[in-house]
């Protein structure tokens, strides 16, 4: 266990607004949560029941939308109604994505578990980026966060291969659209968390702890991530403290695509 860490103060994003996907648990909630704590009106979308998201929502003083985002009908809805809504799209945190157990070596994943996994992970982010990035240029500012994964930069010996390609191919559009979009006021930025103590990691601990523990042990720090500091990482992006850093891959990972070995205790 980790000791509770103090909620920031500051207000970096007062009367900004921010969309997140995959809002509902997880780095999205708590980015969400964060992002509503500095200011911004927060818009949470998932694919979660009216009620569930309506009350986190409710919580955050902002607006739910279900959405599933490999629909591009739902994510051009999600973001109409956000700007329709508070006038403006400030920052868009793509951050919905999935590891499903049949996801793993290349020799053992079937084409259905590739195809479902490159459809959440990586064309969602497409299809978002697509849909938000005019509302952005016609405003001439805006921030996206694409959440990749450490795994964008290193290979794993325990591998989800369609998960690993997906986050690669995110790091790798982030940065084409970076240097695209930079002097039409948006920065795109991609997040890459290590391992982080997530409902997702969570059920690898439960259906593979060897698995699990092979990655714990890599970790120069010695623990896994929390949801809340990569939160904390989303909301510099977010705000103007990142003002002249896009097209980056912005590794919060404890340290392990930095380690040759893991120090003695």
């Amino acid at each position: 266990m980790t000791e509770a860490r103090e909620q920031p103060t500051s207000r970096r994003l007062p009367g900004r607004v921010a969309v997140v996907t995959g809002g509902a648990s997880g780095i999205g909630l708590a980015s969400a949560r964060r992002l509503a704590s500095e200011g911004a009106h927060v818009v949470v979308a998932d694919l979660c029941s009216e009620e569930t998201g309506g009350k986190i929502a409710a919580d955050l003083g902002g607006l739910f939308v279900q959405t599933d985002v490999t629909d591009p009908e739902q994510v051009t809805a999600m973001y109409a109604t956000a700007h329709a809504t508070y006038g403006s799209v400030d920052v868009a945190l793509h951050n919905a994505g999935i590891s499903p157990p049949e996801d793993g070596s290349i020799l053992e994943t079937g084409i259905e578990a590739w195809r479902r996994v490159q459809e959440v992970n990586l064309t969602s982010v497409y299809y978002c980026c697509q849909t938000v990035l005019p509302y952005m240029v016609e405003q001439g500012r805006g921030s996206i966060i694409n959440v990749a994964s450490f795994v964008a930069v290193m290979g794993a010996a325990t591998s989800q291969i369609s998960y690993s390609a997906s986050k690669g191919a995110v790091l790798s559009m982030t940065r084409e659209l970076g240097v695209q979009f930079a002097l039409s006021g948006v920065r795109v930025n991609a997040l890459c968390p290590g391992p982080v103590n997530t409902p997702l990691l969570q059920e690898l601990f439960a259906a593979d702890p060897a698995a699990a523990q092979r990655r714990l042990v890599h970790v120069p720090m010695g623990r896994f991530g929390e949801a809340d500091e990569m939160a904390g990482a989303v909301a510099f992006l977010a705000s103007d403290d990142s003002s002249f850093i896009t097209a980056s891959e912005f590794l919060v990972d404890g340290g392990i695509s930095s380690a040759y070995v893991t120090p003695l205790a």
